[in-house]
């Protein structure tokens, strides 16, 4: 796994490893595999690791619904999220709420408490499994990078 991402920067290999093997373990249902992955995920950088996810999280809503989403459509997929999670302890809807709509480009208002960055690492993998179905996690988290690296190149 690791070699796949060897031509990225350490900081966006750290987090290229740590998402693969946690959405890895999430799919396995391999709780030991998942916490540390997850440990590990949660550890670095915050924003960066929000952007590469919630732009995976994009990617698998807009190839779900191509022709756009609504309301109904993000309410099903949360709650098909939340479902599909259920397995795992302290999988918390709210938080599930927040990814999804990060993805988007909705953000919290200034009033709602931010959702602290562990809890987020430890939901995004889940979210991003149940999405994925039988898909491939490292073609997506490769466009992920791309979009990113366009994004900055263009700013």
């Amino acid at each position: 796994m690791t070699s796949n991402w060897r031509h990225l920067p350490p900081a966006a290999r750290a987090i290229a490893v740590a998402s693969a093997e946690a959405v890895e373990a999430a799919r396995a249902r391999d709780e030991a595999a998942y916490a540390d992955a997850v440990e590990r995920l949660g550890g670095l950088d915050p924003e960066q690791t929000g952007r590469v996810l919630g732009a995976v999280v994009r990617t698998l809503l807009e190839q779900r619904h191509p022709d756009g989403l609504d309301g109904d459509d993000i309410r099903a997929a949360l709650e098909h999220a939340v479902r599909s999670a259920g397995q795992w302890r302290d999988v918390d809807p709210q938080v599930m709420v927040v990814l999804l709509v990060g993805a988007l480009g909705i953000h919290e208002t200034d009033e709602d408490a931010p959702v602290p960055p562990r809890a987020l690492a430890a939901h995004a993998p889940l979210l991003i499994e149940d999405l994925l179905g039988n898909r491939g996690f490292a073609e997506l988290l490769t466009r992920a990078f791309a979009e990113i690296e366009r994004a900055e190149i263009n700013d």
